[in-house]
Parts: structure tokens; C-alpha cells; sequence
């Protein structure tokens, strides 16, 4: 299992679940964040097309490019519904940021190879393990 470290340096694609448009919200901050830092970022929200410059998809079924990380930012309890979608795209990694887990259902991802993060906040992660000159 890679580290956390190593993960980010080797991704290059992220599909941020639950991009939300809504001012301070965090998905559109860390979104925006992470691609400042060089990532291709995507947006998944059924009701947004775009987001400050980044495509938004309906669903991740609806992205047709691979995805390395599938960045999480919906509550504990709808993450069972997601799990299919995730399964079905194969990314490297499903990440659920700061205060979201759900063992149970992460259970099938993490049983068909894919890595699982979970109750971690992505852009934290960044600033520590990557040096702040560095970009993509």
C-alpha cells in the first residue's frame, strides 16, 4: 500500500464528488486548490455543469478518462450509494475527506484493490507532503 505522500505525487487526475458552487463551501476551495497545484480536476454534481473553470460531470460514470483519485466530499451516510459508480470507474484511490467514514461500505472498494482513504482532508495531506514550490 502506497503512502499518502506517494499517492498524491503519482496522481495526476482527481473527480471531486459533491463540488459545490455554494461561497466557502470546501469541495469548491480544494478543488480550486488542487488545481493550482497542476491536477486535471473534474467536478461531479447532477444539477452543476462547471465550476470556476472546472468541468462538472453528473456522475463519475459520466467521465470518460481514467481517474486517479475520486475525492469525497458528501456526508458518511450517502457514501453506500456512491460505492457502485466508484467500482464501476476503477480509480487508484477513493478518498473521503476530513470527518467522512464509512467502513462498511468502503469495504467492496477497498476488496477490489482500490486504495481507501478516509476522515483525511486532501489539501492538508498536499501542504505536508509536498514542498510548496513544487507544481505538477
Amino acid at each position: 500500500m502506497r503512502t499518502t505522500c506517494e499517492i498524491l505525487k503519482e496522481s495526476k487526475t482527481i473527480a471531486v464528488v459533491g463540488i459545490s458552487g455554494k461561497p466557502g463551501r470546501d469541495s469548491g476551495r480544494i478543488a480550486l486548490f488542487l488545481k493550482s497545484k497542476g491536477y486535471n480536476v473534474v467536478g461531479v454534481n447532477p444539477i452543476k455543469k462547471e465550476f470556476e473553470g472546472i468541468k462538472v460531470y453528473g456522475s463519475l460514470k459520466d467521465i470518460e478518462f481514467p481517474i486517479d483519485i475520486v475525492d469525497v466530499f458528501r456526508n458518511s451516510a450517502s457514501i453506500p450509494q456512491l460505492i457502485p459508480d466508484v467500482l464501476d470507474v476503477n480509480p487508484k484511490v477513493l478518498w473521503l475527506q476530513l470527518g467522512i467514514r464509512n467502513d462498511e461500505a468502503v469495504k467492496p472498494v477497498a476488496d477490489a484493490g482500490i486504495e481507501v482513504i478516509q476522515d483525511e482532508c486532501i489539501a492538508i495531506e498536499y501542504n505536508f507532503c509536498i514542498p510548496s514550490t513544487f507544481t505538477r
